[in-house]
């Protein structure tokens, strides 16, 4: 169902006009608005799932495939270096807007925004903490 106050809801449905790069029953593909690279775009369910975790089974096996149809293409055509794909849940992982989406980021060898792109910095953790969350993961 879409949800009338969310605006990636609006862009997935047409509310809203768009950048399309690709539609089909399920998703709509965007450019973004505030990209990080030439072509990032973004994978946007037609239907309100606010993250990952309430992705519909049926969606989620669609996404993988398509993110891999577009990066592929998009690597091809822009002649990108590399290629991100990101998803975010959770506004301490970045998730800025309440809607699942898929970033499809191409990548540039000479780009200036490079370094410290996606922001990660490695965690320090022991053996034993690695030991403890792979039983509990188990």
């Amino acid at each position: 169902m879409m949800d009338d106050n969310c605006i990636f809801c609006k862009l997935a449905n047409g509310v809203i006009p768009t950048n399309s790069i690709y539609e089909d029953e399920f998703f709509k593909v965007i450019l973004d608005a505030d990209p990080v690279s030439r072509g990032h775009a973004l994978i946007l369910p037609k239907q309100h799932y606010a993250n990952l975790y309430e992705l519909g089974d049926e969606e989620a096996a669609r996404i993988l495939p398509l993110a891999k149809m577009l990066a592929t293409k998009m690597t091809k055509i822009l002649g990108a270096d590399g290629f991100n794909i990101l998803q975010n849940n959770g506004e301490v992982a970045g998730q800025s807007v309440f809607h699942y989406h898929l970033h499809l980021i191409p990548r540039y060898k000479d780009a200036e925004n490079n370094e410290g792109l996606l922001g990660f910095t490695h965690a320090n953790l022991s053996e034993e903490e690695i030991q403890e969350i792979c039983q509990k993961l188990q």
